[in-house]
């Protein structure tokens, strides 16, 4: 584990940058193969003022905004101490009034989009049923483990802001004794399991652009803030 007095001593810009021409390439390809895979009916039901495919659409902006603002503040945390320059003590308080509501709407939309949807996946509702209710179970346990094992401060960036959570030991209980990580492999299955237990197609996709563009954020800019942190290894 290196010091986050030691990071910050030694990088540079271009440190800040790493991983972020991808992130913007990705992302691109991302939301544009997504937007093209919704169903957008002549005739659609509206909810709030806007349709299914304009929840999704809504959805995927909000899933970008959110991901560009974390690697944003993990960089510029990681490498500058910059919230805690900003708000002292409050910095991880701060953060927490960000992410959290972005965070939130992520699985919020996916169902407004579910429920708004006229476009079925399979027409067989038995087995989507029982599919979706395993993913969302599968989705619950791990949410449960990451909030009571791995704890929502460390799962909010800690080890960016503070040296003591880059020196806890790592977590074997919940879902994290059958995987490293958690909330991005297993957590994002409820997504998938909104849209099958609603049988909507463009829920479905919306699952599917989440689940790929939150590993873009994995290997993009959580995977190499991890090197600093804690080595090659």
């Amino acid at each position: 584990m290196t010091s986050l007095r030691d990071i910050r001593g030694r990088s540079t810009l271009w440190d800040i940058l790493e991983g972020q021409p991808q992130h913007i390439g990705l992302a691109i390809l991302l939301v544009v193969g997504a937007n093209s895979l919704l169903d957008r009916p002549s005739e659609a039901s509206y909810l709030l003022g806007y349709s299914s495919a304009g929840w999704a659409t809504l959805s995927i902006g909000l899933a970008v905004i959110h991901q560009v603002i974390v690697a944003i503040v993990f960089r510029l945390q990681l490498h500058r101490n910059l919230f805690t320059r900003w708000f002292g003590n409050r910095d991880m308080s701060v953060w927490r009034l960000i992410f959290l509501p972005l965070l939130i709407a992520r699985p919020l939309t996916v169902l407004l989009v579910a429920w708004t949807d006229t476009a079925d996946i399979t027409g067989v509702r038995l087995i989507e049923l029982l599919a979706g209710t395993a993913l969302l179970a599968l989705a619950v346990w791990a949410m449960h483990s990451v909030l009571v094992h791995f704890t929502l401060p460390r799962a909010l960036g800690g080890d960016h802001f503070r040296d003591t959570f880059a020196s806890m030991p790592l977590v074997n209980k919940g879902v994290f004794k059958y995987t490293s990580n958690g909330m991005y492999g297993v957590a994002f299955l409820g997504l998938w399991g909104i849209a099958l237990l609603f049988g909507s197609w463009n829920a479905l996709i919306l699952a599917l652009f989440q689940q790929c563009y939150i590993w873009v954020h994995m290997y993009c800019t959580e995977a190499p803030d991890m090197r600093w942190i804690y080595g090659k290894t």
